[in-house]
């Protein structure tokens, strides 16, 4: 268990947590985070694209001319692929660009990609991440206090805290996602990463 420095949201210390070291303090395996992340930028692509083969183009369907005596090439149809408004040759088709990756390994890479942030002294924990009303000046003020304001940041925050995601919602280079939410690519998309003592328990607690 290691111990890591806790502050308020007006960036005063408030104290240290113990956080289990299988979670936040292995050594990154830089491998498997990449594999992850190619697997969760490939699954949000839509696949749609699509393009006509000589079958499906319009039209084509007499020969252009006849077969010998014009001293030309022969052609069959004027939608083969050698033809201006022709069909395409090997285009691309809709499939799923899903690439499977297995739990232990998504796993690892988020243990991996804590680890590196707590190494790299970007992440920061904060006893409480609450204010009484969803303003986003609050927030800006909060982001300052820690010393993150500018820096893209990604904030995890409890499912149910509806309030803290109001806040921080509409600022420029900010990312707030839910604990539930949180996954490789999103704990490494930033420059500085917060989270509450007690979201850092309850990821560590799936994580483990």
């Amino acid at each position: 268990m290691s111990k890591i420095e806790v502050k308020n949201v007006e960036g005063k210390a408030a104290g240290e947590v113990e956080l289990s070291d299988s979670v936040f303090g292995i050594t990154p395996n830089i491998p498997v985070m990449h594999q992850v992340v190619v697997a969760y930028e490939a699954s949000m692509r839509q696949g749609t694209h699509s393009t006509k083969n000589r079958s499906s183009v319009s039209g084509g369907g007499a020969k252009p001319y006849r077969q010998k005596g014009t001293g030309r090439a022969r052609q069959g149809t004027i939608r083969a692929p050698q033809w201006v408004g022709g069909g395409v040759v090997f285009g691309p088709t809709p499939r799923s660009h899903a690439k499977r990756v297995n739990n232990k390994e998504k796993k690892l890479a988020m243990r991996s990609a804590l680890s590196g942030k707590l190494a790299d002294s970007e992440l920061i924990l904060v006893d409480e991440l609450y204010f009484k009303e969803p303003k986003t000046k609050l927030a800006v003020a909060a982001l300052k206090a820690l010393g993150i304001e500018g820096k893209r940041v990604t904030i995890v925050v409890a499912d149910d805290d509806v309030i803290t995601y109001l806040a921080f919602r509409n600022l420029p280079k900010v990312s707030i996602i839910a604990a539930s939410e949180a996954n490789t690519r999103n704990l490494v998309d930033n420059g500085a990463l917060v989270m509450s003592t007690a979201v850092a328990k309850q990821l560590e607690e799936v994580l483990a």
